[in-house]
């Protein structure tokens, strides 16, 4: 079956909330995704206020206009999606997927007086000098004043770790975005469980960490094939993501 562009991102944007909630990244109804449409990615889908990641379908997703100011009086627009979300989409054109969590291993190394992802296996490597890292939380990020400042965090970095908060992690595919996202807390697990046996990190070279990383930028091709694998096991799991 043929779908429309919107129509596919729809159903892809539902499956990955569908994917999260199966892996137990979600967080009660909180945290929110988005995907843009339009070539200048101010016309972006996103999840309804307090609606279950495992309940999402296709047609429960908001088409919003990143210029439309009305969209902050709506019900079904979370204060705090609109003001990060908003504001990326409508500064960074580039940027087509945005997904916001706070998964538990992530957030922890998030919340440490130092936070950063030192490379200490290929998974951490990965993301070696490629995260941008705010350290000024100050409460919901529920203002545009407060999105657009996390929007400037992202002009040279693909992902922000946000201090005592959590993640966002920007891509040109939503595929590519899921991959990310779950590779990035995979990687924070090992690295919280390595500081947890007390034991002095045996940490890669700049060398060898970079070359890492800049062979996981040159399979993207492995990031979209492992969302499609997931996108398969929930659509036959629960149908009803498509609807």
């Amino acid at each position: 079956m043929t779908f429309s562009h919107e129509q596919q991102t729809r159903i892809d944007l539902a499956v990955t909330f569908r994917i999260i909630a199966h892996l137990g990244m979600h967080e009660a109804v909180a945290n929110h995704f988005s995907a843009a449409l339009s070539a200048d990615g101010k016309k972006f889908l996103l999840n309804p206020k307090w609606k279950h990641f495992s309940r999402i379908r296709a047609s429960d997703l908001l088409l919003l206009d990143a210029d439309d100011e009305r969209n902050t009086e709506r019900a079904d627009v979370d204060a705090t999606a609109w003001a990060i979300h908003g504001q990326i989409h409508q500064r960074l054109p580039e940027v087509r997927v945005v997904l916001h969590l706070h998964p538990v291993y992530t957030t922890s190394l998030a919340c440490l007086d130092n936070p950063q992802i030192p490379p200490i296996d290929q998974n951490t490597a990965r993301y070696f000098n490629r995260i941008a890292v705010d350290t000024l939380y100050g409460g919901m990020a529920d203002t545009n004043a407060e999105g657009a400042r996390l929007a400037a965090l992202l002009r040279d970095k693909r992902r922000l770790l946000m201090g005592n908060h959590g993640v966002l992690v920007t891509a040109a595919s939503i595929g590519e975005a899921f991959d990310d996202i779950w590779t990035l807390e995979r990687a924070s697990q090992i690295l919280v469980t390595a500081y947890s046996t007390g034991q002095p990190l045996k940490v890669l070279s700049d060398a060898v960490a970079e070359k890492t990383a800049q062979d996981w930028e040159k399979i993207a091709d492995f990031s979209r094939q492992h969302f499609e694998e997931m996108k398969h096991l929930m659509i036959e799991a629960d149908p009803s993501v498509l609807d």
